[in-house]
């Protein structure tokens, strides 16, 4: 959605709304650790996000890329930095096209800084040389696709009476290019601001204006900030933090409350503005402990509309049901879907695809580096040692594993200790979700959807584990009827008890004036695509030990001989019965072998 829709709608809601800025990183560590924490700070519930593009235009190729994988695999509105620096024509062509077919609606035009290595600005062969030029260009290719936004400055309102108007002039004629809406500077001064919104208005421009709102660090970073970009500081605020610049942590908090007191006031100001927009500088905490300052409390509906992360590109804007087996590889799931060319009805994709089933272009990889994955799993020597790894992300006392980019989801606490059992039992788990019987749509751990809606579960588990301990797993769920399962092994060879060649919903909703939601299945076919993936996972894991080592031998054999199942309890009232087979076969292989013989062979316990 266009952001000036966005504002324009919050508006008449008459609900406060804020957003985020980010810049693209220097290293490829800190892109994949940005990307997670833009992840992590989309629960603090920002309309939108932008995306800089670093001065001298030398990050274009990342800036692009993060706006395809926030728009495509975070689900997250953006708005795309464009400058005219170092960029020809065909340069900002180029991202303008790939902007487009990222679902991204939003731009902000830039002239941008001088290059690297030159104090003046000067504009390259063949480029742009004004701000208000990229504006034209872009109405001219794209006609209303975009919203366009430019700068402004309120700075400007301390300019001598001739140079002010000057500037209010240059302003007026980029939003008579068609420009949608302002983004400001940031400043601290907030009757700077308040004078110079009243200034812009009463030269004729209405469109919406978004505060600039820097978050205080650090007494450094402040100084260093404000003296970049001349932004003029209030007594007030060096008297209160001046004498804490020493203490980085009381800058912060004192800071905050400047920062907070301030934008209550433009909210409290008779000037139309209801919207935050916070340069983040990359950084989670400052920003976090504003909101909260501001009791500004994220909306479970901008937060969760599907139990699944909705893409926001425009062949899959649509797209309302999944399997379940990527639920914690999204970005997986998409790159292996991206050339699909069947959506029916906004469903995964029809199986019968000739693409179905290929990875990503990248290959299946580890999120970790060598150095982080040996941080975080160490070196696993016994398969006691492997399944301990396994509880302890159930138990969110680990922050990934191979199968998981992230931390447990938050309703996997309501059966942590279930989980962390079974992979003491031997059966380890990559995904599961627990049974709901009728939660409200609000409800903070199994919540989705519109307002006033409830929603359900079937139980799910899906895991690895050994031949003989999935003989007698198996003949204890066959006793119940109500359970469905698919098991497969490495080399592909599937076996089920469900006789329907259709899929089962495992998820859904019930909402007001609308049809049922089905959002989340399992089905036999992508299910055995994913088989290769959870194997290579593992692969690549035990690849991270040396040859020949301990840990890749645990690893390897467990990857080699496993199983991977999956089970789903199609009663949703009891959320304990899907457990009940899995605790009474390990109990019975426990029993069977008191000495501790080993579930997998040549594994030591």
């Amino acid at each position: 959605m266009k952001i000036s829709k966005k504002i324009d709608q919050s508006s008449k809601e008459g609900k406060i709304w804020w957003s985020f800025e980010y810049f693209p990183p220097r290293t490829a560590q800190g892109l994949q650790n940005l990307l997670d924490r833009i992840e992590r700070m989309r629960a603090l519930g920002p309309e939108f996000i932008d995306i800089t593009w670093n001065a001298g235009g030398r990050t274009s190729d990342l800036t692009a890329e993060m706006v395809k994988t926030c728009q495509g695999i975070l689900g997250m509105e953006t708005c795309m930095h464009l400058t005219c620096t170092n960029m020809p024509k065909e340069k900002v062509d180029i991202a303008l096209r790939e902007a487009k077919l990222s679902g991204c609606r939003n731009v902000l035009a830039l002239r941008g800084d001088p290059p690297m290595g030159k104090d003046e600005w000067e504009a390259v062969e063949g480029g742009f040389v004004h701000g208000i030029d990229l504006v034209r260009h872009i109405h001219q290719e794209y006609d209303d696709y975009f919203d366009i936004a430019v700068a402004g400055f309120p700075q400007d309102q301390l300019l001598p009476p001739e140079e002010r108007a000057q500037e209010m002039k240059y302003l007026k004629e980029k939003v008579d290019a068609g420009v949608d809406f302002i983004f400001t500077q940031m400043f601290y001064d907030v009757d700077i601001f308040i004078e110079w919104v009243k200034s812009v208005r009463a030269a004729g421009i209405t469109i919406p204006i978004v505060p600039g709102i820097a978050p205080i660090q650090t007494w450094n970073g402040f100084i260093k900030a404000t003296s970049l970009a001349k932004t003029k500081i209030p007594q007030s605020f060096l008297d209160v933090l001046e004498p804490h610049k020493n203490n980085d942590e009381k800058v912060r908090e004192l800071g905050t409350k400047l920062v907070a007191d301030m934008c209550r006031k433009i909210l409290k100001e008779d000037i139309g503005i209801r919207g935050l927009h916070f340069y983040t500088m990359n950084l989670e905490k400052g920003t976090k402990m504003l909101l909260e300052e501001l009791n500004l409390v994220p909306r479970l509906e901008t937060i969760k509309p599907l139990p699944w992360r909705q893409s926001l590109t425009p062949n899959r804007r649509q797209e309302n049901i999944r399997p379940i087996f990527w639920a914690n590889r999204t970005k997986s799931y998409l790159s292996r879907t991206e050339n699909w060319d069947e959506f029916p009805n906004g469903r995964f994709g029809d199986s019968r695809s000739p693409a179905y089933g290929e990875l990503d272009g990248y290959g299946v990889s580890l999120k970790q580096t060598k150095e982080d994955a040996l941080k975080l799993w160490g070196e696993p020597t016994t398969f006691a040692e492997v399944a301990s790894l396994f509880s302890k992300f159930c138990l969110k006392q680990l922050s990934a594993l191979p199968w998981s980019d992230q931390i447990a989801s938050t309703e996997t606490s309501a059966i942590a200790p279930q989980l962390a059992k079974m992979n003491e039992l031997g059966f380890l788990t990559i995904n599961s979700q627990p049974a709901v019987n009728g939660a409200r749509s609000d409800d903070p751990l199994f919540g989705w959807g519109p307002s006033n809606g409830y929603v359900y579960q079937k139980a799910y588990l899906e895991f690895f584990v050994g031949p003989k301990l999935l003989d007698l797993l198996l003949t204890h769920i066959e006793r119940d009827s109500n359970i469905t399962y698919y098991v497969i092994n490495k080399q592909g060879d599937l076996r089920t008890n469900t006789h329907s060649e259709g899929p089962n919903a495992v998820t859904w909703g019930v909402f007001p004036g609308k049809e049922i939601v089905q959002p989340t299945i399992v089905e036999a076919i992508s299910f055995m695509a994913w088989k290769d993936e959870a194997y290579e996972l593992g692969c690549q894991w035990a690849n991270v030990y040396e040859s020949g080592s301990p840990a890749r031998n645990v690893l390897q054999t467990i990857m080699e001989t496993s199983y991977l199942v999956n089970v789903v309890h199609n009663n949703f009232k009891d959320p304990n019965l899907i457990f009940e087979p899995f605790f009474k076969a390990g109990e019975e292989y426990n029993a069977a072998h008191p000495n501790g013989s080993p579930i997998y062979n040549g594994i030591p316990n």
